[in-house]
């Protein structure tokens, strides 16, 4: 029997956190979604075509190195406004939800497109500022040379594309929980994540 539990929102709220958390408390599957983008921004910088690297993607594209680097999250989010490229990775998402099990899926359009009729629906957000600071910390213990001030105007500007786009723009679904990790620990973000499950099971 499937169980889907949609995750979205912003870069660095702690969605993938908390994601990581749930799967491994229910013993359910997980699908970090962005890294589908990730994989398509990748195959894009280097040298191939958006919507073919889309419709080609394979499983193992999602385990190749230099995923996690700012160049590809740009290049992600660049990609993730074109429509046929979003259209492309709508089948591969919709099949890992409906496996037996359970299965968790984190993005920017869980809740709203690819399950709206997922069991439970999380929107995990916090302030530009905070997520700002968490990237550029987790960009520096990596080795990135950067400073606060161009983080967060990177921060600003996928979040206006991220809320701008025509197809699939970033809200919270209208039967989402709504978790802002602004002033919250890691424990109690987990916890409202949790807790929001188990009322729905």
């Amino acid at each position: 029997m499937s169980f889907t539990i949609a995750i979205d929102g912003p870069a660095a709220a702690g969605k993938g956190t908390i994601s990581k958390a749930v799967v491994a408390h229910f013993g359910f599957a997980h699908l970090d979604t962005g890294l589908l983008y990730r994989a398509v921004g990748k195959r894009v910088i280097d040298g191939e075509d958006a919507l073919a690297a889309a419709q080609g993607l394979m499983a193992e594209d999602l385990e190749v190195d230099g995923l996690r680097t700012p160049a590809v999250a740009q290049a992600a989010s660049r990609v993730a406004v074109e429509t046929d490229v979003r259209t492309a990775l709508v089948d591969f998402q919709r099949a890992f939800a409906a496996r037996a099990g359970g299965a968790v899926l984190d993005g920017r359009d869980i809740g709203t497109v690819i399950c709206p009729e997922a069991d439970v629906k999380l929107f995990v957000t916090a302030s530009p500022e905070v997520r700002a600071e968490r990237r550029y910390r987790e960009l520096s213990e990596a080795g990135h040379n950067t400073d606060f001030a161009t983080v967060l105007a990177d921060v600003k500007a996928r979040d206006e594309r991220d809320q701008g786009r025509a197809v699939a723009p970033l809200i919270p679904a209208e039967d989402a929980v709504v978790i802002d990790t602004s002033h919250m620990s890691i424990a109690d973000a987990v916890a409202a994540a949790i807790g929001a499950v188990q009322a729905r099971r």
